[in-house]
């Protein structure tokens, strides 16, 4: 099996605020992540796909088509964007990275077979250099 990553990065806003709770315990929770004007971070997504290559490319997928793929579909719908009003898909939930992460997961799963027969390993997304969530689905 071979697997194979692209790494993109995009801009986004987002504030951490469960509306059933009080702003002291949202502050108390979230710290400044709840900040009421919000915050932002500058994400680097890396996407693994597996698979075994081709035998007329040697390729588990074409990188540019990948490429493609997660500009259109990931992040021209999150860059420069503000996750909680901005953008259909996290509407309703949370904006934390682990919900993001899941979200690009799903739409990566339903996009990924029009361009490769490798199947989505892993989502990883770094919202800062030392913070990462990692999905693998399920």
């Amino acid at each position: 099996m071979i697997y194979v990553s692209r790494q993109e990065h995009f801009n986004a806003a987002h504030k951490l605020h469960n509306p059933k709770w009080s702003d002291e315990r949202n502050r108390e929770v979230f710290g400044p992540c709840a900040n009421a004007n919000w915050h932002g971070h500058n994400y680097d997504l890396i996407v693994t796909v597996k698979g075994q290559p081709d035998p007329d490319t040697g390729f588990v997928v074409d990188l540019k088509a990948l490429s493609d793929l997660l500009r259109v579909h990931i992040t021209e719908q999150v860059d420069h964007k503000n996750l909680n009003l901005d953008v259909p898909f996290m509407a309703g939930q949370m904006a934390s990275t682990e919900n993001l992460v899941i979200a690009f997961w799903q739409i990566l799963e339903r996009e990924l077979p029009a361009i490769t027969e490798a199947k989505l390993h892993c989502v990883k997304l770094y919202e800062t250099p030392r913070n990462f969530v990692e999905y693998y689905g399920g």
